[in-house]
Parts: C-alpha cells; sequence; structure tokens
C-alpha cells in the first residue's frame, strides 16, 4: 500500500513538473496582427525586453505565417519566421532559452545576435525589417515571399 502511494506521488509531481514546463512555450501568447496598406507595424517599446515575442498574419497566399522578433543582446531588433530551410516541414518553430533562439526539431541553438545575420540551414529565416519613428515595420511582400515555410505549422 505504502509503495503504491509512493509511485503515486512520483507520477503526479513528474506529471507537474513537465505540465508547469511546457506551459512556459504552450502559454506563450502568439498576437494575430493585422497589416495595413501592406504594412505589419509594431511598437519597439513592445519588443524591448529581450524576449522573443511571436506574432502570425495570413500571406497572401492564405497561409498563417508566424515569425519571431527579439531585441538581441547587441540592441538590435531582429525579425525570423518561425522556421527553417532544414526543419519546416516539422511545423515547429523555434524557441528562447535565454540567449539563444533553439529549433524545437533539431534542438540547434542560434545566438540571438545572430538571427537576421546568417541564413539557410537551419537558422531561422531572416525576415527584412527596419525601424521607423518607435515602430518595428515588416513589408507583407517579404512575409508573402516566405510564407511556404509556415506551410505545415498547426
Amino acid at each position: 500500500m505504502k509503495r503504491n502511494l509512493a509511485i503515486s506521488t512520483a507520477i503526479f509531481i513528474i506529471t507537474l513538473a513537465l505540465a508547469s514546463g511546457s506551459f512556459a512555450f504552450w502559454g506563450q501568447k502568439i498576437k494575430t496582427l493585422t497589416p495595413a496598406k501592406g504594412l505589419i507595424k509594431i511598437p519597439v517599446a513592445s519588443i524591448n525586453d529581450g524576449k522573443a515575442h511571436y506574432y502570425r498574419v495570413k500571406a497572401e497566399d492564405g497561409i498563417i505565417v508566424t515569425f519571431f522578433v527579439l531585441k538581441s543582446s547587441d540592441g538590435i531588433v531582429r525579425a525570423a519566421i518561425d522556421a527553417c530551410n532544414v526543419c519546416y516541414r516539422s511545423g515547429k518553430g523555434y524557441i528562447q532559452e535565454g540567449d539563444f533562439m533553439v529549433c524545437e526539431n533539431c534542438g540547434m541553438k542560434f545566438a540571438s545576435n545572430r538571427i537576421n545575420e546568417v541564413k539557410g540551414g537551419c537558422n531561422p529565416a531572416p525576415l527584412k525589417r527596419r525601424i521607423d519613428n518607435s515602430n518595428l515595420v515588416i513589408e507583407m511582400k517579404d512575409i508573402n515571399a516566405n510564407s511556404w515555410y509556415c506551410k505545415y505549422k498547426k
């Protein structure tokens, strides 16, 4: 009887630990954006915390494109499709671990200050962006050109 109680307690604790760890990612809010005049505008003040912020927008081909933006450790605001050339078919994308973005499919890590600098392979697919006044601006033509990366996302 005591052994069954100990096993049940251990299973409960493990389940609770796994659920709380998963919540950190699953609980992350992906904001849906609506472009205006072919542009996506995100206030820089809302992404200045060094954390990856995830967004989705509908491309002209109907695919929902997911991307992330973050202010990297070198102070530059960066943007990338939440997929890469190699693992996009998994539909999994990236999670943030400290100053790295980690591919959820293969586990490769990419330093935040290399986002938009390195492309190809398993690097997050870069998105062109610019700062205009106090907004990060991404043109829909760039989202549309990269929609194929998100074809397999659920």
